[in-house]
């Protein structure tokens, strides 16, 4: 088989202006970045902003492991099926970090025969938009630093800033740092940190915002410190909202690409699950929405972490109701779950299997406590058995629970026409009742409470004292009605990364909460899950390399 990077480089693309006829889109309502990459024009929003919505249908997962679940290319396929089933449909997708990509996981465009292309593109540098979030962060940051060592007219106190410096990398040296070391003229000493872009304020902003107008307003929000009587200051305070704009501008439009059997893509914004929201951008959603009668997106890792922040964060903020949910599995992860090392997990192990199928169980009944009709989807494996397959397939249908398999890994949209028929059966004769978990009046404590029993299955929650401490003062400061955005390790439902399957008897442990007030919720920082990831021992960058042609190798 070849690998996803050969497949991508072999796929015929089109002119992004014929991609776009599908969606009734004109060459002049695109603004092009080359033959096959597009932002779409603040013209078509007014062209299109009065239709009617598609349906919206969310693509999940059970938590991640080493055998992969395949959650992007589930959505990537179902898309390309519904378009050779001639129905208008578009995927609505995150940009790929450069931290992954070069880090363990690699590039994040699908995979196999569910892709979208141009691959390389994608996953480095793009139409640009997170070098404009970071340039934003780190213009913030630098009139911050500037504003204490020109007088500090604002009163902020050095040892309370919470605005921090960001790059797109896994760099852990940069965590914790001093900065204006050298003469007077070179800044107040202080310490410092760098987070990733992907889990910056300003890149939850830019995909929550709806436009220009309501982008300014969030920015100007940003609790950059406090001042010397514990009274925030913000980017508007500084005077930097605009020139962050400025910066933001054309980062705001959804960019447009393709899939390799050449169905549309609208690929915008990039917020990790773990540590922010996890969800694209409000924007390409919702323009996704007035051109497609189908719109199929993703949220980051698990149906704890991205499809949460989904329902109870970006739903809530921006007005919307998903359909329909597709829950991703594999066999080969939920035999993981039950205990299997990964060297052995194309042999049959029925008894593993059941062992670790709980953890699906556990998000299947997660999505029904929002009311929202449940498809759960096998990405098959070669090694699969027919009693493996069977078993899940009775599991959910013993759970009022739709079922397909999908191969779109291997066979693209043709692999992906038994889950297409599914998620068009269920939007047909169900209809979704969706509800947020939690209402925005209850206290912080308790939406943090709720989150940690009824989604991870937590007994209870402990904080630290400064956990607790911050809770208390962001309630005093008004910001009690937020939700809340927890920052948790990917791989487990509990805050240990270890305690697969559906742990019990476990309590969550909150360690830090501060807010993101341009965004609009709090974040709880769980257990030891870092907003700066590090490189592993033999990073993904290892293997990339570019040849006298231009041609990229080793990228996926």
């Amino acid at each position: 088989m070849k690998t996803d990077i050969q497949i991508a480089q072999e796929a015929t693309m089109k002119p992004i202006t014929e991609v776009a006829e599908a969606l009734n889109i004109s060459a002049d309502e695109l603004e092009l970045y080359g033959k096959y990459k597009a932002k779409l024009s603040d013209e078509l929003w007014e062209r299109v902003k009065d239709n009617k919505y598609g349906k919206l249908v969310l693509v999940t997962a059970i938590n991640p492991t080493p055998a992969g679940e395949g959650k992007t290319t589930t959505t990537v396929g179902l898309g390309q099926a519904l378009h050779k089933m001639g129905l208008s449909s578009v995927i609505a997708l995150r940009e790929p970090s450069l931290g992954p990509c070069f880090g363990i996981k690699g590039g994040a465009a699908g995979g196999g025969y569910a892709q979208v292309v141009p691959m390389e593109d994608l996953n480095l540098h793009f139409t640009g938009d997170f070098h404009a979030i970071t340039s934003a962060n780190n213009l913030l940051a630098a009139m911050l630093d500037n504003h204490i060592q020109q007088g500090n007219a604002l009163r902020i106190d050095p040892n309370q800033i919470v605005w921090k410096r960001c790059v797109d990398m896994n760099d852990r040296v940069l965590r914790n740092i001093v900065v204006g070391l050298g003469r007077k003229a070179d800044g107040v000493v202080r310490e410092d940190h760098f987070i990733i872009t992907v889990a910056s304020e300003i890149m939850a902003i830019l995909c929550l915002a709806d436009n220009m107008d309501d982008l300014k307003l969030r920015l100007s929000r940003i609790i950059v410190a406090y001042n010397y009587d514990g009274k925030p200051v913000t980017a508007g305070e500084i005077n930097a909202t605009g020139a962050m704009a400025a910066l933001l501008k054309d980062a705001l439009k959804p960019n447009l690409i393709q899939t390799v059997e050449n169905s549309p893509a609208i690929v915008h914004g990039g917020p990790f699950a773990n540590i922010a929201h996890g969800c694209n951008s409000v924007r390409a959603t919702k323009t996704a929405l007035k051109l497609a009668d189908y719109v199929i997106t993703e949220a980051g890792f698990g149906a704890d972490l991205g499809a949460e922040k989904f329902l109870d964060i970006k739903c809530r903020m921006a007005g919307l109701k998903p359909d329909a949910v597709v829950i991703v599995a594999t066999v080969r992860a939920l035999k993981y779950n039950g205990g299997v090392a990964k060297s052995d997990l194309a042999e049959e192990n029925l008894d593993a299997l059941k062992k670790g199928i709980v953890n699906l169980e556990k998000h299947i009944e997660n999505i029904a406590m929002y009311n929202v009709p449940t498809v759960v989807t096998l990405n098959r494996f070669d090694s699969d058995t027919e009693a493996e397959l069977a078993y899940v397939r009775q599991f959910c249908e013993e759970r009022g629970c739709e079922f397909a398999l999908s191969e779109v890994w291997k066979d693209g949209g043709d692999g992906g026409m038994e889950l297409a028929d599914k998620v068009i059966e269920t939007l047909n004769n169900k209809v979704s009742d969706y509800k947020p978990l939690y209402p925005d009046e209850m206290p912080l404590e308790d939406k943090i409470s709720t989150i940690a029993k009824n989604i991870y299955g937590a007994d209870a929650v402990t904080y630290d004292p400064a956990a607790k401490k911050a809770l208390e003062r962001l309630t005093e400061l008004g910001f009690g009605n937020m939700p809340v955005c927890m920052a948790k390790n990917q791989y487990s439902l509990s805050d240990d990364a270890t305690k697969l399957g559906r742990p019990t008897d476990f309590t969550i442990n909150i360690r830090d909460v501060y807010v993101s007030a341009g965004a609009g919720f709090v974040v709880a920082i769980t257990g030891t899950v870092m907003t700066m990831p590090g490189l592993p021992l033999h990073p993904a960058a290892e293997r990339i390399d570019v040849n006298s042609d231009g041609v990229i190798t080793g990228l996926f």
